[in-house]
């Protein structure tokens, strides 16, 4: 490590906030999710609604590359945030502050997700990047006396952060072509950040083991975001449901958009969440596994969910007749994506690669091609019935490894 990391990490006694804000101790108590963090995230129940509902309004591929982008901004302020408190405490009250007011940025920021590639671009990119520097700085600040090494972490963050975030803001005073542009290339700089440990020059990168994680908590945080995305899919259905006449095709339409939402949530919470929690609480440096399984692989499971409540609700309108590319598209590119960041998922927490994921995802691709033979109704039944075979699948996959292992009498 550089001399100058050096010197900013021995002086940690002498600068920034006197009062100690962070967690301490061990066990369920000093892990727990505080009600402030649930509270921030209804911000972002706000959030999801306004990503899907867009999709929806415009159903054309340019919105689709729009809604990943803005996707992509809400899902790494989110997880930024609850990085954050993993280690400081949210029931004190500089840290309850700090949230509240990133609460409010983000309300703004997410009221102009509708038209931020248009009129609002401004408004989404300058809380944005108001909340991303300002979160982080505060974070240095609140760090410097009593865990100096991670302020200096949060220092090369704040660089990291404040070169993306002049992308942002460039790219809100930029045309239309060029603002594609230059957040494309803002996303990547927070794509990247973190798999070069921040390396800043001067101050070298971050050293992995300073990231002590609190498993249990942030396990339970991104599980928490999960729901909210499902929670979205639910509204959708209901919403678009109650707006038709009833007859049995509309409810063979909900009932199938129902299924989905049920399966997605049997893949990830009852075949793959709690061994990663386990696997977690054993883990010599669960840093580097919590970058990976709760940092960058969600943002997959998220997206997941939002393109199936989007096709659910083009699945209600036009239930019956020619399946269009892009209603197929979003039927089966959910359920792959979906798929495919559930297998990401378990092999990221300790598990081996999944086959009846990865050949569930090859299965739905295949289904695509064949749509022209069913209606929308149809090919949604049977993308649903490709996630419960994956199910199915995978009990029986497990139950063997089980069986294998117990020792022979």
């Amino acid at each position: 490590m550089s001399s100058t990391t050096n010197r900013i990490g021995t002086g940690g006694g002498r600068w920034g906030m006197r009062a100690d804000v962070l967690r301490h101790g061990d066990g369920h108590d000093s892990s727990r999710v505080g009600y402030i963090e649930l509270f921030f995230d209804l911000v972002f129940v706000f959030a999801v609604t306004q990503l899907s509902h867009d999709l929806i309004a415009h159903p054309d591929l340019t919105t689709l590359v729009h809604t990943l982008i803005l996707g992509w901004a809400v899902w790494w302020l989110w997880i930024d945030t609850t990085w954050v408190t993993n280690w400081l405490n949210p029931d004190t009250v500089p840290v309850r502050t700090m949230l509240l007011v990133l609460m409010g940025l983000g309300l703004l920021m997410s009221s102009a997700i509708p038209e931020a590639f248009e009129d609002k671009a401004l408004l989404f990119a300058v809380p944005y990047v108001l909340i991303q520097v300002g979160r982080t700085l505060f974070t240095t600040w609140a760090m410097g006396r009593h865990w100096p090494e991670n302020a200096v972490n949060f220092l090369r963050i704040t660089v990291w952060l404040s070169v993306s975030g002049a992308f942002w803001i460039a790219g809100a005073l930029a045309d239309d072509q060029m603002r594609l542009v230059l957040w494309v290339v803002a996303a990547l700089i927070d794509v990247v950040g973190p798999r070069a440990l921040f390396w800043v020059p001067g101050m070298g990168p971050t050293d992995p083991t300073t990231w002590s994680v609190r498993g249990s908590h942030m396990a339970e945080r991104v599980s928490l975001f999960l729901i909210i995305s499902l929670g979205e899919s639910i509204i959708v259905t209901g919403t678009a449901f109650g707006e038709l006449e009833l007859d049995a095709t509309t409810l063979f339409a909900f009932l199938a958009a129902f299924a989905s939402t049920v399966l997605m949530w049997l893949l990830f919470f009852d075949r793959a969440e709690r061994s990663a929690t386990e696997y977690f609480a054993s883990h010599t440096n669960p840093g580097m596994v919590a970058q990976t399984a709760y940092t960058y692989v969600p943002y997959l499971l998220v997206a997941g969910i939002v393109l199936t409540a989007v096709a659910d609700e083009l699945v209600l309108q036009h239930p019956l007749g020619h399946t269009s590319t892009w209603t197929a598209g979003l039927i089966c590119g959910a359920a792959a994506v979906y798929l495919l960041g559930n297998a990401f998922f378990r092999r990221a927490t300790g598990g081996p690669w999944s086959a009846p994921h990865l050949v569930g995802v090859v299965v739905v691709l295949g289904v695509f091609l064949v749509r022209d033979a069913m209606t929308p109704l149809a090919l949604n039944w049977v993308s649903n019935g490709v996630l419960l075979a994956v199910i199915v699948g995978d009990v029986v996959v497990d139950r063997r490894a089980r069986t294998q292992q117990q020792p022979e009498p």
